[in-house]
């Protein structure tokens, strides 16, 4: 029988359900299980697809195309699962749903209720993960807090569903915060009191309290919130702020967050196995050597909304053994090449990520023209490769014009462009979503990154490069690295006589993991830290005694 978590938050948002929830499968999986992560998110949204990333950060995109919460990053990078469109569900794709099939008089004319039927649509897709992966343990986060109103009806679906699957095959886990009251050096239960009391007028008695916490938590308090909350006192875990998000499944195990799970859904003989993680967690704490890694793009006042990349970048620096930092710069404050080469000139390699719209491009071309000009490592994805395409086309060509015409409609030269059979469609149906091929080009540093002639790489873009301009582009040495060998549609592009600058349309950063980064990122760290080695620091000389 399939196993059910639901994992709920108190208090306060932002307090790390997705982290625990990807700690947790970590742990699970670890000791022998099958496990699938999903999210349900309570906001009437379709999806995130179409959200401002300042309102929601990242969209993450499933090999089947699915545009999804930020979180599915996280559960994918720890588990090093694929997750699909089931493992993430919005209450607007629930209302949607019931109110289509209430039009197309699914319901015999009844009339249509939160109760039962938002919640039975809620429970038809909670259960997609069973019937599809035939998984041991499915964990479930609902988004948001316990007591917001648009979540009550998920609240009540996992209720229920104790009923529907059996007591012992469920369990709930209430993740909330204890706050300290420094001036008085005392840890404040009451606000989990009264979150818990709320999760309890609602029909559910957490089996498990996580505890995020800025301070240790001490017996005495472990066992006032045990006895006051109803629950054993080996199933209050400490949840303490970790040094990295890499740290959070080995304290989690470490506090028995493992065994107190196992215990309330009667799993015996299994044992946890994280060495491999704990070997990857060392490397990553202590580094070799540091480099700076400019991000130049049009979000980063919410960093969340490069997520998955940054998680990438550091991917590639533990594979390398070296410290990551990152420079945020805003793509809009590049607004003259001076100004470029003085915000660019200390880093010891570039990437412009992904976006939509024209805010910040032509500060985007400049960053592209000062890394291959300087030999700067680049790496563009999705929209940093269409800036690379443009930034090559003007200064190399000529055309001084070039542009995507999802930037400027009107260019004579529109090396970035929409394929004939998007046109006419609406916003979201003319994304090319999800797992594609694409066939490597001998002797590339992509092919050098992958060691393979096909790589699937996940892509989330709406304009493609124009292969009207293609031969002209290669003429003037622009290497096409690899192509999509069905619509014969460009994917990477690299720069001649460069040390390292690639554009990929694709994202690699959604199949990036911590203990396995993904190719391109794990290159392109190796070509920044090879950059920084090639420059003379004068200071660091005159330290070391050295002319």
């Amino acid at each position: 029988m399939t196993k059910y978590i639901f994992i709920t938050g108190g208090v306060v948002s932002g307090l790390g359900k997705g982290i625990a929830a990807a700690s947790l499968g970590l742990i699970l999986k670890s000791r022998g299980l099958k496990v699938v992560n999903q999210k349900f998110d309570p906001y009437l949204n379709i999806d995130p697809g179409t959200m401002n990333p300042f309102q929601h950060g990242e969209v993450f995109v499933t090999d089947d195309g699915a545009e999804t919460d930020l979180d599915l990053g996280h559960y994918e990078r720890f588990t090093d699962a694929t997750l699909s469109q089931s493992s993430n569900t919005t209450a607007g794709r629930v209302y949607l749903t019931v109110l289509n099939r209430e039009r197309e008089g699914g319901y015999n004319g009844g009339t249509v209720q939160v109760i039962p039927n938002i919640t039975e649509e809620i429970f038809r897709r909670m259960m997609l993960s069973t019937t599809e992966t035939n998984a041991d343990v499915i964990i479930t986060e609902i988004g948001g807090t316990v007591g917001d109103i648009e979540s009550l009806p998920f609240i009540e679906c996992i209720r229920q569903m104790k009923y529907e699957v059996g007591e012992e095959n469920c369990c709930y886990i209430h993740l909330t915060l204890v706050p300290c009251m420094k001036k008085a050096h005392a840890l404040k239960t009451k606000p989990t009191q009264h979150s818990v009391k709320e999760l309890q007028a609602l029909g559910i008695q957490p089996d498990i309290l996580m505890l995020r916490t800025e301070t240790p938590i001490d017996d005495a308090t472990r066992e006032k919130l045990a006895l006051f909350c109803n629950v054993d006192t080996d199933c209050v875990i400490q949840n303490l702020n970790a040094k990295s998000i890499y740290e959070v499944p080995l304290n989690m195990e470490n506090e028995g967050l493992g065994d107190a799970v196992c215990k309330t859904l009667g799993i015996s003989g299994t044992s946890t196995k994280l060495a491999d993680w704990a070997k990857m967690v060392h490397v990553f704490e202590h580094p070799k050597q540091h480099v700076t890694i400019a991000l130049v793009g049009k979000y980063i006042e919410l960093h969340d909304a490069y997520l998955s990349v940054v998680e990438s970048l550091t991917h590639g620096g533990i594979a390398n053994e070296t410290e990551v930092a990152i420079d945020w710069i805003d793509s809009e404050n590049l607004a003259t090449d001076e100004a470029a080469e003085e915000r660019l000139k200390n880093a010891d390699g570039i990437i412009v990520p992904g976006g939509f719209g024209s805010r910040g491009i032509e500060g985007m071309i400049r960053t592209a023209h000062f890394a291959r000009a300087n030999g700067v490592p680049y790496f563009g994805i999705c929209l940093g490769m269409q800036i690379m395409v443009i930034e090559y086309a003007r200064n190399v060509l000529g055309w001084s014009d070039a542009h995507s015409t999802e930037i400027e409609k009107s260019t004579a030269h529109p090396v970035i462009d929409l394929m004939p059979d998007q046109n006419g469609k609406i916003l979201g149906g003319t994304l090319r979503l999800g797992k594609f091929a694409c066939a490597v080009s001998p002797e590339t540093l992509a092919k050098k990154a992958y060691g393979t002639d096909i790589v699937w790489e996940r892509h989330r873009h709406r304009y493609e490069f124009n292969n009207t301009y293609r031969a002209d582009l290669e003429r003037a040495g622009l290497v096409v690295a690899g192509v999509n060998p069905e619509r014969n549609l460009v994917e990477i592009v690299e720069a001649p006589n460069h040390p390292w600058m690639l554009g990929a349309q694709f994202h690699p950063e959604f199949k990036s993991r911590p203990n396995k980064a993904g190719p391109l990122f794990r290159d392109f760290i190796a070509a920044s830290v090879a950059y920084k080695g090639t420059r003379a620091d004068p200071l660091q000389c005159a330290e070391d005694g050295n002319t």
